[in-house]
């Protein structure tokens, strides 16, 4: 199938530049991070809708390339969007493998600080996500070589009672007033949580839709829409 069996109303309503291109960025699907930045042109995008894979176009050698066919790294597309003003294409793909050339996961791993750009850390919600994924790709290896491992091999009641311990730590040292040791034991107990979230085949994804749901509304709202009289979302 060529660019001209794509749907003629999908490519009309692009805005193409003089080149016959548009800016692509994609974006992990599951952790929301910007990934890359690329170009398309109509051929590469029936491609990617032919295929499910991101093609994309390359200026410099006036080619379409497939991304991650040479190292493997393919983005299978999840869904694609177009901005307001028609002009940039947002592509939400599933990553296999880091997204830059370098080796990152992203192309955007550096930040502007006093002396110029230097190497960023992920944003917070990224670092949960990928605990997250590192936790369940973790559970199936050797228990004597992996904590997270020997947890799952431990079985529920192990976890659920790690959890136990390391909330019961984060509350003493929320009461000791020692800022660094809380950090630390809220670490611990985020860590926990987490592998619990797994052996109940949840994600940290779910925990954040939640949350954001709740997001603006009151307590009373809250509790009064699951029909619940504790635990109400606190605002």
């Amino acid at each position: 199938m060529g660019w001209r069996d794509a749907d003629p109303a999908l490519l009309e309503a692009i805005k193409w530049d003089a080149q016959g291109l548009v800016p692509a960025i994609a974006q992990e699907a599951r952790t929301g991070e910007v990934l890359m930045l690329a170009y398309m042109s109509r051929e590469s995008l029936a491609a990617t809708l032919r295929d499910g894979y991101a093609t994309y176009y390359s200026r410099s050698r006036q080619s379409l390339w497939r991304k991650g066919e040479t190292s493997g790294h393919l983005q299978k597309l999840v869904d694609l969007r177009l901005d307001c003003d028609g002009d940039t294409l947002l592509l939400r793909v599933a990553q296999s493998g880091p997204a830059c050339h370098t080796g990152e996961d992203t192309c955007f791993f550096r930040e502007q600080d006093a002396g110029g750009w230097s190497a960023a850390a992920p944003p917070p919600a990224t670092v949960l996500q990928a605990l997250c994924e590192t936790i369940s790709a973790r559970r199936l290896a050797d228990p004597a070589q992996s904590y997270v491992a020997n947890l799952f091999a431990g079985g529920q009641d192990k976890i659920l009672k790690k959890v136990g311990e390391e909330a019961a730590e984060t509350i003493i040292a929320a009461k000791n007033g020692d800022p660094q040791a809380l950090a630390y034991e809220t670490a611990d107990l985020f860590f926990h949580v987490l592998v619990m979230l797994v052996e109940r085949g949840l994600h940290v994804n779910d925990v954040l839709r939640e949350l954001a749901r709740r997001e603006g509304m009151s307590g009373i709202a809250e509790k009064a829409a699951r029909g619940q009289g504790n635990d109400s979302w606190k605002k």
